[in-house]
């Protein structure tokens, strides 16, 4: 019996060396990948990743290997960028070789390579070019976006003032506000705050990001080859993302049944008549799948990562109130309180600019950044990586970096200001990522974070429940996305 459980284990030990063998050598016929820990068969680096802290041993297998490094995912490489310099080479310099982009398993279901997040190739270049141009033009003979923004902040400050100065959690206050300017350019109107549709897709939008940033769904993305097989997060989050399709889907269908090519009233119009422009074109993208996922992209995009951003910042400004002290100084002095805040005031508040980025760079939403993908096989530092491949440029890691930051970890303006109080730019700011897959949000999130900051602040301070120094900044979930902590405060009239 004890011989027969030896040659067991004997014949066990010799199939895994078999197929580590294997293993390295048919990925090293494909190209010389950066270093990193070696894999076991089938279960790739399952000792050194921890699902429910991937960043983290990420992070350690930086400190370990370099700025530049390969683990295995299951039987997946994945190519890890830390650090500006690594992320910047790769996402800007190399910026074609790098614009690829994998979906992760948990949203594949859903989008299968469509919309304009997720999509590669020819379909990727015609959706971003079109949004762009949507998104950059809409405001011509129309309402422009920043006085969508103006108007949608005065409604929440009306929301805000109901309160009477009571404890609230903001939570979805920002997020109705916020999704109702994207709202607005999307679907062509606002919905009232108080609609019930339109607050249980607000929920949706936060439990969904909430559950691909949780520990089995980080397990599920990188194990997806063994767990595909099996009831786990993704149907959640596949039914979750379902309901909001249907949503929109309703809604191509009710701009179908008015459509007005004198008069384009939304996203969804612009796109159907491009579609009827190039319907004869058999190369066209332009077709219905990714109307629906372009326009679900965009209206969750542009709802989560702004609302999130502004729970976060208004968490901070309690924790440091003497940062809050000089933006209502600088808002005073700038603006005053006969008019509401326009863009153009950002140009004269470098302090405010600051703090906005700082509570960017601070938050830090998409800490493992969105899945790219090498397009052909490319050469980087020596190293050659496949066509394919996936690359994880961590965006942390370039926020974090102590060469571009002085104090990383710590929440400081100052980052953002120079020697005599003058707004800097500094290149390692990329909450939005960079190069050819920056977000194509970026222009419209960054006016409505200056827009809803200084729209507040004008009228109100901020009164929190406990002293500064007992508030928690603690994430409530950090995977693919940082989810803020949830908390109440109060608002007082100035």
């Amino acid at each position: 019996m004890e011989l027969s459980g030896a040659v067991t284990l004997l014949l066990i030990l010799g199939l895994s060396c078999l197929l580590l063998t294997v293993f390295k050598r048919k990925t090293s016929a494909k190209g010389k990948l950066p270093p990193g820990p070696t894999p076991l068969p089938l279960i790739g680096n399952f000792l050194q990743i921890k699902s429910s802290q991937t960043l983290k041993s990420l992070l350690k297998l930086r400190d370990k290997y370099g700025p530049v490094f390969t683990v295995y995912f299951g039987s997946r490489p994945i190519v890890v960028l830390c650090g500006h310099d690594a992320v910047k080479e790769a996402l800007i310099d190399k910026a074609e070789e790098f614009s690829g982009r994998k979906t992760n398993p948990t949203l594949e279901r859903t989008f299968q390579g469509h919309g304009v997040v997720f999509a590669n190739g020819e379909r990727w270049k015609q959706l971003r070019r079109f949004s762009l141009t949507v998104l950059r033009n809409f405001g011509m003979g129309k309402k422009s976006i920043e006085e969508r923004i103006q108007e949608e902040a005065q409604f929440l400050l009306e929301e805000f003032r109901k309160t009477k100065g009571k404890p609230f959690d903001p939570t979805y206050f920002f997020s109705r506000a916020v999704s109702n300017v994207i709202c607005s350019i999307v679907f062509g109107n606002r919905f009232d705050y108080k609609d019930q549709e339109f607050q249980t897709l607000m929920e949706m939008i936060r439990n969904s990001f909430r559950e691909l940033s949780t520990a089995s769904a980080q397990l599920y993305d990188i194990y997806v080859n063994f767990l595909k097989y099996f009831p786990g997060p993704e149907t959640k989050i596949y039914n979750m993302f379902e309901v909001m399709r249907v949503f929109v889907a309703k809604k191509v269908k009710q701009n179908q049944e008015t459509l007005d090519s004198n008069y384009q009233r939304d996203f969804i119009d612009c796109f159907l008549l491009q579609m009827e422009k190039e319907k004869d074109n058999p190369a066209s993208e332009f077709q219905m799948k990714n109307l629906e996922l372009t326009t679900l992209n965009l209206f969750i995009g542009g709802t989560e990562t702004v609302s999130s951003t502004l729970r976060y910042g208004f968490l901070l400004l309690m924790k440091y109130p003497e940062v809050e002290a000089k933006m209502h100084e600088e808002i005073d002095q700038v603006i005053g309180h006969s008019r509401a805040p326009n863009i153009e005031d950002r140009s004269q508040m470098p302090y405010t600019d600051a703090v906005i980025h700082e509570i960017q760079r601070f938050s830090d939403l998409l800490p493992l950044g969105v899945p790219h993908m090498v397009v052909r096989d490319t050469e980087f530092r020596g190293y050659v990586i496949p066509k394919g491949t996936e690359v994880y440029p961590l965006l942390h890691s370039v926020l974090h970096d102590p060469t571009k930051f002085k104090n990383p970890n710590e929440f400081n303006p100052g980052h953002f200001l120079d020697e005599n109080g003058r707004f800097k730019k500094n290149d390692a700011f990329v909450p939005f990522s960079s190069g050819k897959r920056i977000c194509l949000g970026e222009s419209l999130a960054r006016m409505e974070l200056f827009l809803f900051f200084t729209t507040i602040l004008q009228h109100f301070q901020l009164k929190a429940l406990v002293a500064p120094k007992d508030i928690d900044t603690t994430p409530q979930e950090s995977g693919f996305a940082t989810i803020p902590p949830p908390y109440q405060f109060c608002i007082i009239p100035r």
